[in-house]
């Protein structure tokens, strides 16, 4: 993989990624909880319910968005295609090719591992409950650390199978395939 698009990867769908989604959803955290002085760890409006439901929307909503504005930066050469296909990356085949798809399969793979692991670091650290404003960090710090392992991912499939940018046409090029070309006086 050329080393311009690992710093793309890594920098702009990975770190870009990580501080946009820590600041949307710690408001959306002050949004769903600013009525609460307290969050509890399970409950209807809970730190593990909104984790949970963290771990499945995040994944989603990123492919269906950064997919589409990945390849629109592959169309307008801000970043080279990679050309890899299934056969010859096999590992990236077991995400689905529909976009929708790659995003369920991504957010049941987040509720299954990240979900967890969100419990098991609470429960070390004895938390029963959150005062909101911790909430509000968490659930930020959170999704920040979700996006930053999920964007680049989502990316990488984008710039993985997208086809390369269309080369502009060039004036003689325009005018030899231009068919509308006004016609002399015959």
């Amino acid at each position: 993989m050329p080393p311009a698009v690992r710093r793309y990867l890594l920098i702009e769908q990975g770190v870009g990624a990580a501080v946009f989604n820590f600041v949307l959803n710690a408001a959306i955290a002050w949004g769903m909880f600013r009525s609460a002085a307290v969050v509890p760890l399970w409950g209807q409006q809970s730190i593990m319910g909104d984790t949970i439901g963290t771990c499945f929307l995040l994944p989603l909503l990123t492919s269906l968005i950064a997919t589409r504005l990945v390849r629109g930066h592959v169309r307008a050469g801000k970043v080279a295609p990679l050309g890899w296909s299934r056969a010859s990356h096999p590992l990236l085949g077991w995400l689905p090719r529909s976009t929708a798809r790659r995003g369920v399969a991504l957010g049941l793979a987040c509720v299954v591992v990240l979900a967890p692991l969100a419990f098991l670091a609470l429960s070390l650290l004895g938390v029963v409950s959150l005062p909101f404003w911790r909430f509000v960090a968490f659930k930020g710090g959170f999704a920040a650390l979700a996006a930053a392992l999920v964007t680049p991912l989502v990316a990488l499939w984008a710039i993985a199978e997208a086809p390369a940018p269309r080369e502009p046409a060039t004036p003689a090029r325009r005018a030899g395939q231009s068919s509308h070309a006004p016609s002399g006086p015959t």
